[in-house]
Formats: C-alpha cells, sequence, structure tokens
C-alpha cells in the first residue's frame, strides 16, 4: 500500500482510499505443529473467504514453508520504503533476548544485514511500528525466548524477566533515543500507530496487565505513555491464580482510526472501541468466543467487575469453540472480522490444553461501523482441526497485498 516490498502490492495512496477496495477473497494463515503432539512441517494456509465461492471457508491451498533458515525467533515484518523488508526478532538462536531487526532484500528474500547500529539492539524485542514524517520507530518487548517458550511461569514475572517498556527509536539514525517505563503495562505486544502518517500518536496492548496504553509525541519532541483503558480481572476458583487477567493478546485499528479492536485470551471477549478521542476510548461492542470462564468448564468465577453471568460456551456450524479469540485482522472497509484462536503452542498446551487435541479455529465477526457492535457470522468457520496431517494451531491472518495491521503510509 504504501510502499510495496518489491513495488508489489494495490498501491492505495491513503487509507482512507484502501477502504473503498476491493472485498479480501482469500486469506493466509501459517499454521504450526512446532511443539504439538504431531510431527510435521508448518505450513501456509491459504483460506477462501470469498461468500460467492463454493469453497468458502475452507483451506484450499496449503503449502509447506518449513525453511532452511539459520535466524531465529523472528517476529514482525513490515515493508520499508526502500522495497527492503524488516523483521524484528525476539532472541538469538540460543534462545537469549535480543531485540534487534534483519533486513531482508524485497526481490530476493536475501538477509542482508540487521537495521539497528551494531551493538544497538535492545534488551527484549517483539513488534514495531514506524512513522517516518516523525523520525521514529517505537518497539515493545516480550521476553527472552529461553524463558516464554515452553510455558508461562509466575516466577518470571516475579523475577521481572517479562517486558514493560517501549523502545523510542530515531529512524534516520538507527539508534534508541528513549524508552518510556510503562504504568500498569507488563508485556506490552502489539503496537500500532494510528494509520494517518501525519499522527504522531497510537496504542499498544499490554498483555499481562491487561491494559491499552496510549503513546503519543510531546511539543518538545519526547515521548510519552499513558493508560486509556484497562481490564479489571476476574476473582476466580479452579484455575492457576486467584485472579484471572484478560491477556489481551492481539489489537489492531480501523483504517479511518475511529475504532480500536482487541482479544482478551483468557477471559474470552472480544472488543471494539470508539476511539475519536483517543484520550478516552468508548466501549461499543463485545463479544464472547470462547475462553476460560464459560459456563460448565473448570473455572469458577466468584467476583466479576464486568459481567453479571459467565458467558456460555461457543458452538459454531455444530463445533464447540475452544480457546480464545487471540489474532485478529480486519476487512480493509472495516465490516468484517476475522479471529483465530491460539496463541504460541506451549502456552496453549497449559491453558487450553483442547486446542492441541483439537486444533484451532477462523471466526468471522460482522462490524457495524455507523454506531459501533460486533455480531458473529454463524455461518462461517475455518477447523483447522481437519487438516491432512492432523490438528494445526492457526496464527496470524494477513491478505494479498496488505491490510490492517501491516501496512504503513509514508
Amino acid at each position: 500500500m504504501a510502499a510495496g516490498c518489491g513495488k508489489c502490492g494495490p498501491g492505495y495512496p491513503s487509507p482512507l482510499e484502501a477502504m473503498k477496495g476491493p472485498r479480501e477473497e482469500i486469506i493466509y494463515l501459517p499454521c504450526i505443529y512446532r511443539n504439538t503432539d504431531i510431527e510435521a512441517p508448518d505450513y501456509l494456509a491459504t483460506v477462501d473467504v470469498d461468500p460467492k465461492s463454493p469453497q468458502y471457508c475452507q483451506v484450499v491451498e496449503p503449502k509447506d514453508i518449513h525453511a532452511k533458515c539459520v535466524l531465529a525467533y523472528l517476529h514482525t515484518s513490515h515493508c520499508l520504503p526502500s522495497g527492503e523488508v524488516m523483521i524484528s526478532t525476539l532472541g538469538d538462536p540460543e534462545g537469549n533476548s535480543k531485540g534487534g531487526f534483519v533486513l531482508l532484500d524485497g526481490e530476493t528474500w536475501e538477509v542482508k544485514g540487521t537495521w539497528e547500529r551494531p551493538g544497538g539492539a535492545a534488551p527484549l524485542g517483539y513488534d514495531f511500528w514506524y512513522q517516518p514524517r516523525h523520525n521514529v520507530m517505537i518497539s515493545t518487548e516480550w521476553a527472552a525466548p529461553n524463558v516464554f517458550r515452553d510455558g508461562f511461569n509466575l516466577a518470571d514475572v516475579e523475577a521481572g524477566r517479562y517486558g514493560s517498556h517501549l523502545n523510542v527509536w530515531d529512524w534516520q539514525r538507527h539508534e534508541i533515543v528513549e524508552t518510556l517505563p510503562l504504568q500498569d503495562g507488563l508485556l506490552p505486544l502489539e503496537i500500532r500507530f494510528l494509520h494517518d502518517p501525519a499522527a504522531a500518536q497510537g496504542f499498544v496492548g499490554c498483555a499481562l496487565s491487561s491494559t491499552i496504553q496510549r503513546f503519543f509525541k510531546n511539543k518538545g519532541g519526547t515521548w510519552s505513555v499513558e493508560k486509556v483503558i484497562q481490564v479489571p480481572p476476574k476473582k476466580v476458583k479452579g484455575w492457576m491464580l486467584p485472579e484471572m487477567p484478560g491477556l489481551i493478546t492481539d489489537i489492531l485499528l480501523s483504517l479511518d482510526d475511529r475504532f480500536l479492536y482487541f482479544s482478551n485470551w483468557l477471559h474470552g471477549d472480544l472488543r471494539q472501541y470508539d476511539i475519536s478521542d483517543p484520550q478516552k476510548p468508548r466501549l461499543t461492542g463485545q463479544l464472547f468466543l470462547g475462553g476460560s470462564i464459560v459456563k460448565g468448564g473448570p473455572v469458577q468465577v466468584l467476583e466479576d467487575k464486568e459481567l453479571t453471568a459467565q458467558p456460555e460456551p461457543l458452538v459454531v456450524k455444530g463445533k464447540r469453540v475452544v480457546g480464545g479469540p487471540q489474532m485478529i485482522q480486519l476487512s480493509l472497509d472495516g465490516k468484517r472480522l476475522y479471529v483465530t484462536t491460539s496463541l504460541y503452542s506451549t502456552w496453549d498446551k497449559q491453558f487450553y490444553p483442547e486446542l492441541i487435541r483439537e486444533g484451532s479455529v477462523m471466526l468471522q465477526v460482522d462490524v457495524n461501523t455507523v454506531n459501533g457492535g460486533l455480531k458473529l457470522n454463524p455461518n462461517f468457520l475455518v477447523d483447522f482441526g481437519k487438516e491432512p496431517l492432523g490438528p494445526a494451531l492457526a496464527h496470524e491472518a494477513r491478505y494479498p497485498g496488505g491490510d490492517c495491521s501491516s501496512d504503513i503510509w509514508l
């Protein structure tokens, strides 16, 4: 959209023009077998999402992507104005922390080196977003792969091994110029600037503290951050802790910068907020899509500051959905939200062991873009439990040519 990798893609001149683009017909999703009971390579699934197609809601073209690669613990990729691809890193091949960035040639996919100055990687890494008009890039922090790869351990939280800062980079000099501590912001994961390329603010979702933080540029050119949304924990019985956080795992913004969406993977709800006033987001939609607190499960909610009753289990096209809403992707026009249910295989195994046995699913939610609101499409279900090699864990959804969570305008 802004400047496609290898000069490909539709090249919409602005986010608002992109909203007028054609409806999505296929979606790409990486599907994972690592750390599951199935010995098979990970692969890229192509899913038909065209309602007019006879293969609607089906995986139509799985492709092997078990690449021979010496790189380790990569996460977010963005195209750069140069045509190169930049990918964030979480660690080195030994699993030690390294918040750096790898550069690839956008045509040949050859590794060209690192983006940051030599020795200038952040202590921890995860996601990033850049805004050239303000000469800035901001990156987030999860933890060293050695900390999270075998599952969640509360002792790692108590020892301060999870991220709690935003790293502000000078876009031209490729170096960190500020480190912003987050108040009530433990484990900042997905970060999104507003899509407007002139905007000097955005949002980040903090998983363990279940907060949404707004970051913004000050008049003097420095950056600040403030908490604007707090999902309260629920007091529970029958779970690993006496209080259960929402665990915000993914966020995104509509291309017109009107709505913010995020998923609470543990509680099981998907939320929509009107951010017309970014300092005061207003809840306009909420939908439960599974989760750990459904009725009839092992968890009993003792105290809930938001709900009067535990939500009902979700059944779509005869299948009970296990897991909770995790990765989300919005259609360009903002009217359809696609949701998958797997977070990370070892964490899936720990919190939702049914996902390992049954595989994840993809759901579709209809969005009211006038007044706000979310409604499940009861006729849409992609069941990755029925894959030829066995149940798979589908992750992040992407469209050919760009989407709401990967495109950056210049």
